[in-house]
């Protein structure tokens, strides 16, 4: 469990890496997310603080940019593209299918944190439809039985930990 001297610590860390420069703002946040999974609340305290900027501002920032999240998200981040090629090759049918594997509609995490549910407009990759993003990974072509597979292949990682 992350406590707040844990958080304030590594926040300092991070705005220090980028020089407490306000115009890093967007850095800073982007490796404050790296490193909790999403954007605590003292973690966007303690970087106003260090970078000499007010709260709203990097509250502005962080709630403007929808990369960024203010509820904590899972080890696991799966994006369903939602685009209009993705969308005509049966998005929708496959966003059903994990909504039902995992048990959670979009914007939600499972309990166990594993997995966090989006959807996304396009991921510019459009020839490889329907695509699901898996973190960084990029998934094409998926089927209703690649969706199993794909759930499958990452317990057994994380049970290999």
């Amino acid at each position: 469990m992350k406590t707040t001297s844990n958080i304030a610590g590594k926040t300092k860390e991070i705005v220090k890496k980028h020089g407490k420069d306000k115009s890093s703002m967007i850095a800073v946040l982007q490796d404050i997310q790296e490193a909790f999974n999403y954007l605590p609340k003292q973690a966007l305290k303690t970087a106003a603080s260090a970078m000499n900027v007010p709260f709203s501002r990097v509250y502005e920032a962080a709630t403007f940019y929808t990369a960024f999240s203010l509820k904590p998200r899972g080890e696991n981040i799966v994006k369903i593209c939602v685009g209009t090629a993705c969308h005509v090759r049966g998005a929708a049918t496959l966003q059903d299918k994990f909504e039902r594997t995992l048990g959670i509609k979009p914007g939600e995490t499972t309990k166990d944190k594993k997995f966090s549910l989006e959807t996304v407009n396009c991921v510019g990759a459009c020839a490889l439809g329907p695509v699901v993003l898996i973190n960084t990974e990029y998934h094409g072509q998926v089927t209703m039985k690649k969706v199993d597979k794909i759930i499958e292949k990452i317990n057994n990682e994380g049970a290999q930990r």
